[in-house]
């Protein structure tokens, strides 16, 4: 099965470049989604080994469903471009997808450690909403997930495509989560460990986008979505 991996940016020049080169040996193709950098982001990247191509200028959950447009890979990885991510797990990630064991395969921080989920009051923080959506995702489905926001995931192409996401901005992980358990898709977890980003911080602004997080998750459990 030809795999992608998909790596979404914003003005990351400074991790770029490693991260492309980390992961190349592993995929078929490494596609750069870039959301308009005003660095050398795409250039570094292309540089690397990379394809790059422009987001929608709609935020992450724009850019990762564009990349399922924009390459006609069975299966599709996605990974941060911060470092953050064991670029060698990436075969144990699709590992139940080429067996046919799943078709959504999510990597875990819970079972595998985060860097980026512990040391301080905003990391615990993150951590704690992270268990609360997880928890209320397992209940409403019957399942039992370990992580579903993790952006380290693993898709078969075709069924990112019949999933119909529409969140554009970080939410786009737990939706693309409770849209496969609606639609009877196979959902498993993977351990694997989460590092402190090599450079810069979080994009993710909790006073701004908890609640983005805790719609989502509302409205498809109360089904008020298609």
């Amino acid at each position: 099965m030809k795999t992608c991996l998909v790596i979404p940016t914003l003005n990351e020049e400074a991790t770029i470049a490693d991260v492309v080169r980390e992961t190349r040996p592993f995929v078929d193709e490494v596609l750069v989604v870039d959301g308009h950098s005003t660095d050398r982001t795409r250039e570094l990247a292309e540089e690397a080994g990379a394809r790059a191509v422009l987001d929608p200028r709609m935020g992450k959950g724009a850019a990762l469903r564009h990349a399922l447009q924009a390459t006609d890979a069975e299966i599709v990885i996605y990974i941060d471009a911060d470092g953050s991510h064991e670029a060698s797990d990436i075969p144990r990630l699709i590992a139940p997808i080429q067996a046919g064991e799943a078709d959504l395969v999510v990597g875990c921080r819970m079972t595998g450690g985060s860097d980026e989920l512990h040391g301080d009051l905003f990391k615990f923080t993150r951590l704690i909403g992270s268990e609360i959506i997880t928890m209320t995702i397992n209940y409403r489905w019957n399942v039992r997930l370990t992580d579903v926001q993790n952006g380290f995931r693993a898709i078969r192409r075709d069924v990112g495509l019949a999933l119909g996401m529409r969140e554009n901005r970080f939410a786009i992980e737990e939706e693309m989560v409770m849209r496969a358990l609606r639609k009877k898709y196979r959902v498993v977890n993977v351990s694997s460990h989460e590092y402190k980003r090599r450079h810069g911080v979080s994009r993710i602004v909790l006073q701004r986008d908890w609640f983005s997080f805790v719609w989502c998750v509302a409205k498809h459990v109360l089904g008020l979505t298609r």
